[in-house]
């Protein structure tokens, strides 16, 4: 494989990192309207003439998304015509393009007729997806499964679930994160884990809901990440893609929820929220990878079933001379 496709891809790979972490800065600053009811343009201006910061980020975020969707669309192209053989390509390809559209056009709507905050939290769970296509179309492209001997990888059916169950679910932990600053939630609980506005009770209005909810759900996946990680450790250590994948998928949701954490008690410190969605972007990237293995796995285990099939007919085929033709 050329270096220069292997370039381009994790060069497209951050791209698709720097459109997630700035759709999250615009949306923790407000930033949405910073170009007006416009779009593409800026206020109705190719180069605006009154500059804020809120211009600023919103036109910066735009910008950064047109270059970034050009680099998606060589890319699928490139990979489509460079490992085509390899049966992923064309539909990840497809759908990392497909999702990217999409979000933009999401984007498009919410700035010219407005939308729902319902809506709107949908938006960052589809870059997630346009972003996780291009990073395995990039592990692809660096045969990412030659290198750890995934290539003959078989799991068995509770970790397959596990994986799909657990990929499934972040979706859910994603869109309640979203919801939580969209409908300007995030403080409403100022402790945590609990929410000392309630107590030991029940959460008393929507906006507690929301965040309680959102917390709750990602409890859960903490724990689920924590004890599927153990489950790695105890019966993979002979597949290192599978063991080392889930010891750095807990290190990420751990972190995931020390920043959750964090921005409520530091009162939504920038910083740390951007580290935030930066933490759930590379988790949801290791998760996406891991379906992919599961695909791999099954394709695997029936070419091995097939192999033992093929190998005990050939051995009933075989029948032995007599002893009385000797």
């Amino acid at each position: 494989m050329r270096k220069s496709i292997k370039w381009f891809a994790v060069l497209t790979t951050v791209g698709m990192l720097l459109i997630l972490l700035g759709g999250a800065l615009v949306t923790k600053t407000d930033s949405g309207m910073g170009c007006g009811r416009s779009w593409p343009l800026c206020n109705g201006e190719l180069i605006p003439s009154t500059i804020t910061i809120e211009l600023i980020i919103e036109f910066a975020h735009r910008l950064v998304s047109g270059i970034v969707g050009i680099m998606v669309l060589v890319l699928s192209i490139w990979s489509w015509r460079s490992i085509g053989h390899i049966r992923e390509t064309k539909f990840l390809s497809f759908l990392s393009v497909f999702f990217l559209l999409f979000q933009g056009l999401i984007g498009a709507a919410a700035v010219i007729w407005g939308q729902s905050d319902f809506v709107l939290a949908l938006h960052f769970g589809i870059s997630l997806v346009s972003f996780a296509a291009v990073f395995l179309l990039t592990l692809l492209i660096f045969e990412v499964n030659h290198k750890f001997n995934a290539e003959n990888l078989v799991l068995d059916n509770r970790m397959k679930k596990h994986m799909i169950g657990i990929t499934a679910y972040s979706i859910i932990v994603v869109y309640t994160g979203a919801l939580v600053r969209h409908v300007n939630a995030s403080l409403v609980c100022r402790d945590w884990p609990l929410c000392i506005n309630t107590s030991l009770s029940l959460p008393a209005n929507f906006y507690e809901w929301v965040q309680m909810g959102h917390r709750a759900a990602a409890g859960i996946i903490f724990l689920w990440i924590g004890y599927v990680t153990l489950l790695a450790v105890k019966n993979y250590k002979h597949q290192k893609v599978v063991y080392w994948g889930w010891i750095i998928s807990f290190i990420l949701v751990s972190l995931q929820a020390a920043s959750g954490a964090l921005v409520v008690l530091t009162r939504l410190n920038l910083y740390i929220a951007l580290a935030h969605a930066f933490f759930i972007s590379c988790l949801f990237g290791v998760l996406s990878y891991f379906i992919l293995l599961t695909s791999r796995s099954k394709k695997n285990a029936q070419a091995k079933k097939n192999m033992k099939t093929e190998q005990q007919t050939n051995a009933v085929s075989v029948s032995p001379v007599p002893a009385d033709i000797k």
